[in-house]
């Protein structure tokens, strides 16, 4: 009854909060984690076991994950990386046959969230306004660019005056031109949202971000508001989610005004916070995808106002030649 983290990389606090609650389970149950080099992966040394794996691009990355999965008797697959997802969710007939759980949305939603601009009419369909797209020879500045496909905020660009734009912007054929939402009349927001296997929202915690680095929240705080009502009127059913969905919105600082931008259906780097605060997703994930049990409303179960200051810390591995 063990429950594996893949491409776990540095996600320690992940990793130690599905151990906390999997060990109030059974302190025999595991929490593994994997990565393409174990040995320079925080959470693989953080975790209980490891499994090294193949490159997602591999051709037998597939294989060899069902296989170690089974050898160390893994029954909950947990993904954190973008580009595992689809595959996985293609492959989740296999993982079922296996006796393996994966704790992801299903292919469809999955791949409309990695085309930004189809997240644009997934946010339409849900009474969620976005910002306007431009065609790359009739736009209004300042504007914002992004690539329809991009993580972690790479290749992102503000242009504010004619001569920022170039010809990288003009023939970069994945690049969005999209409308400038003003940092100083909204606020940003994370929000993470567990849907149960009926693809109902049980939670839903908005995190406004203070600062980002390198595409990652590293100050945050908690704040239930008017976006948790806004998100349990118009995202209390969306076909195919399950799990974790880490959605951004932008939020106006006076006037309750919304902007959908985007929407990874995984755990996102921030989501400690959420734990932190009360809501418990590693644990519903364990009641439903191991006991079988159903996850009720729970809206309110988390601290309002709690903010999260990041720092580095470090793990030692003796004996190591790196």
């Amino acid at each position: 009854m063990n429950i594996l983290i893949s491409s776990a990389g540095r996600r320690v606090s992940l990793v130690r909060a599905f151990q906390k609650e999997l060990n109030n389970l059974d302190p025999s149950f595991k929490v593994l984690a994997s990565d393409a080099d174990p040995q320079l992966s925080a959470a693989c040394h953080v975790a209980d076991d490891c499994i090294g794996l193949p490159l997602v691009t591999a051709s037998d990355y597939m294989d060899v994950l069902i296989r170690k999965c089974k050898k160390k008797g893994i029954k909950i697959v947990v993904p954190t990386i973008d580009t595992e997802l689809s595959l996985l969710a293609l492959n989740r007939g296999r993982f079922k046959d296996a006796g393996i759980e994966l704790v992801i949305s299903d292919q469809a939603l999955i791949d409309q969230c990695r085309d930004k601009r189809r997240i644009h009419s997934f946010f339409k369909s849900h009474h969620v306004d976005v910002a306007k797209e431009y065609t790359k020879d009739n736009y209004q500045l300042p504007m914002f660019l992004k690539p329809y496909d991009g993580s972690r905020s790479v290749d992102t660009f503000l242009i504010k005056k004619e001569e920022d734009l170039n010809e990288y912007h003009r023939n970069h054929e994945r690049l969005m031109f999209l409308e400038y939402i003003d940092h100083n009349l909204y606020d940003e927001f994370t929000c993470d949202l567990y849907y149960d296997r009926q693809h109902h929202l049980r939670c839903a915690v908005p995190r406004k971000r203070i600062e980002v680095r390198d595409g990652e929240v590293n100050k945050g705080v908690t704040e239930n508001g008017y976006l948790v009502a806004y998100l349990r009127d118009r995202m209390a059913k969306v076909e195919g989610a399950m799990g974790c969905l880490t959605a951004q919105f932008f939020k106006h600082k006076e006037e309750n005004i919304v902007y959908g931008i985007e929407i990874n259906p995984r755990f996102g780097g921030g989501f400690p916070l959420t734990y932190l605060a009360g809501a418990n997703f590693p644990k519903w994930i364990i009641d439903e995808y191991l006991l079988n049990k159903n996850v009720p409303d729970a809206f309110d179960c988390w601290e309002d106002n709690l903010m999260m200051l990041r720092y580095d810390d470090e793990i030692l591995v003796h004996g190591s030649k790196g």
